[in-house]
């Protein structure tokens, strides 16, 4: 097989990540204030991209003590978002989703607090479109996906640059 110069020059220069499904959620990327429906703080968070432009990780640092970590990312062999969730109450997380009608939504099996199966649903949309605030909620489901349960909802507000 022979390869042409122009090829390879082309994928030299090609960036990794670069196609627009690895930016559907960069509307999350920044420094982030967390309250939660009562209007009071829950924690604050960043997201940023330290491994180029195809991971988002996030860091939490939650005001009742939890902190944690995820990793997402666009996997363009299954064509979908995947998340990997870690903290320091044990809690793992891991998610799939995608990318639909401006909400990022991801979900995926785990266990309550009493070790019961249920499924996880997180989702992440900007507020009437504006790019300083973002909601996530997170829902469980302990009946199959046919009733949820709020876990989390928090209103996301970039914090001003500095």
């Amino acid at each position: 097989m022979i390869i042409s110069a122009s090829l390879i020059a082309s994928l030299m220069l090609t960036p990794a990540c670069a196609s627009p499904e690895y930016h559907q959620f960069d509307f999350w990327l920044g420094d982030w204030t967390v309250t939660a429906p009562n209007g009071k703080i829950a924690g604050t968070n960043t997201i940023d991209r330290p491994l180029g432009s195809c991971v988002l990780q996030e860091h939490w640092v939650g005001k009742g003590g939890t902190n944690g970590s995820s990793f997402n990312i666009y996997d363009a062999t299954r064509k979908q978002w995947h998340q990997t969730w870690v903290d320091n109450q044990g809690v793992l997380l891991l998610l799939d989703g995608a990318y639909t009608d401006g909400k990022m939504v991801m979900s995926g099996p785990g266990v309550n607090r009493t070790g019961s199966a249920i499924i996880n649903r997180i989702t992440w949309e900007r507020q009437h479109g504006d790019p300083d605030r973002v909601r996530q909620l997170w829902e469980t489901s302990a009946d199959g996906g046919k009733t949820w349960q709020t876990a989390f909802d928090g209103l996301y507000t970039r914090k001003a640059a500095k």
